[in-house]
């Protein structure tokens, strides 16, 4: 379903790295590991198609990313280190303005979002307030919304505690149970049962 081909990416006059190739199918997930600067981010932007890569391939569905284009960016969810999260908002109004851009959510489902990642009783509050934890609860919580096919999920569980770290290992395992896709990196450990499990490392 999506494919790697001969990727090469750089940073200024510095590759990062070159060669690299995979296939992640429907239910498997992707364990990007290598240490800081290695690339990894690199890599995630890479796949979205929000970086150019130096050389290479990804396809699609067997079509390549940059000629899908939006067609392309419809299927996936994109988490990064930031979160991505309008401050002034609340959690409940930052969930409705994310399920405008992708599929239609009532606010039953924006409901039950903040209760699964236990953000409800913070519903009122703008989310500049919380803690990091609580805004990265909030963001994962956005994934439950769009009902993207791929999820690219940069440090998915930075800032969480045991409690979150296990919301978020349930919820990736119900998304590649129903065929999803999931590339993300972790320097965390993490448990999904018997699903699908592959990794790369980028670097030496």
């Amino acid at each position: 379903m999506l494919e790697v081909i001969n990727l090469a990416c750089a940073r200024g006059d510095r590759n990062l790295f070159e060669g690299l190739n995979f296939a992640l199918r429907p239910g498997e997930l992707l364990h990007i590991l290598g240490a800081n600067g290695s690339g990894k981010t690199t890599l995630l932007r890479t796949l979205c198609g929000l970086t150019r890569p130096a050389d290479g391939v990804i396809r699609w569905q067997g079509s390549t990313i940059r000629e899908l284009g939006d067609d392309y960016r419809a299927e996936l969810a994109y988490v990064g280190h930031t979160n991505a999260l309008q401050g002034e908002l609340t959690p409940a109004e930052n969930l409705r303005a994310a399920a405008g851009l992708g599929a239609a959510a009532s606010e039953h489902d924006i409901e039950r979002a903040l209760e699964r990642f236990n953000l409800s009783a913070l519903r009122s509050f703008p989310a500049k307030v919380l803690s990091q934890g609580q805004k990265r609860r909030l963001g994962l919580a956005r994934l439950a919304l769009l009902r993207r096919r791929l999820w690219i999920m940069d440090e998915p569980f930075a800032a969480l505690d045991t409690h979150s770290i296990a919301l978020v290992t349930e919820l990736l395992a119900g998304h590649l149970a129903q065929g999803g896709l999931v590339a993300l990196t972790s320097h965390q450990e993490f448990d999904i049962g018997n699903l699908e499990f592959l990794s790369i490392r980028l670097g030496p």
